[in-house]
């Protein structure tokens, strides 16, 4: 946990000259690496999942990143706390759902765009985004009556996206048969 909470620290701080993990290399020593261009919109993939396709607002507005995540059971695994929960990666479906059991990095109080704060856990989940695959930090939420099933926030953008929000699904989006199973038809 502690090195990918370092992780992401450097990553806020590029100007910094040391982390948790040693020094930080100045941005002459950094390689070059462009920024990925992403819509307002995006299917995304969850390899731990074995999730080929989840569709994905894009939310500048957001800190972190959220999943629709129900059945949330805590127990216990060596010592640490871990989280069980299921997730349906399509809209308005109960369809292929999928089971997860994750570790917990910490509980975070998150504000919704309701203004309403609720307690949620957060938990490290691979994301691939626009062919690029990152490891970001997943807050488990019921977004059961939102129009998307997962939010991608800027803590998952700063590594290495850019948003231009007059496009939609940048990346790539599946074949029509997968788009329509999203409809819920």
């Amino acid at each position: 946990m502690a090195s990918f909470t370092g992780a992401i620290q450097a990553r806020r701080h590029p100007r910094r000259t040391t982390c948790q993990d040693g020094p930080v290399p100045s941005d002459s020593q950094q390689p070059v690496t462009a920024k990925v261009v992403v819509g307002w919109r995006e299917w995304v993939a969850l390899p731990q999942a074995d999730v080929d396709w989840v569709k994905a607002k894009i939310d500048t507005g957001a800190r972190s990143s959220s999943i629709h995540a129900f059945d949330l059971e805590a127990h216990d695994v060596d010592g640490q706390e871990w989280v069980r929960f299921s997730i349906h990666p399509w809209q308005r479906s109960d369809e292929d759902h999928v089971e997860l059991s994750l570790p917990v990095l910490d509980r975070r109080e998150v504000r919704s765009s309701n203004g309403l704060t609720e307690q949620r856990y957060a938990v490290a989940m691979d994301v691939r985004l626009a062919g690029r695959t990152i490891t970001t930090v997943m807050t488990l939420s019921n977004r059961d009556e939102m129009g998307f099933r997962m939010l991608i926030g800027r803590e998952a953008l700063e590594r290495g996206f850019l948003v231009d929000s007059a496009v939609s699904y940048a990346g790539g989006k599946p074949k029509r048969a997968v788009r329509r199973k999203n409809w819920g038809k």
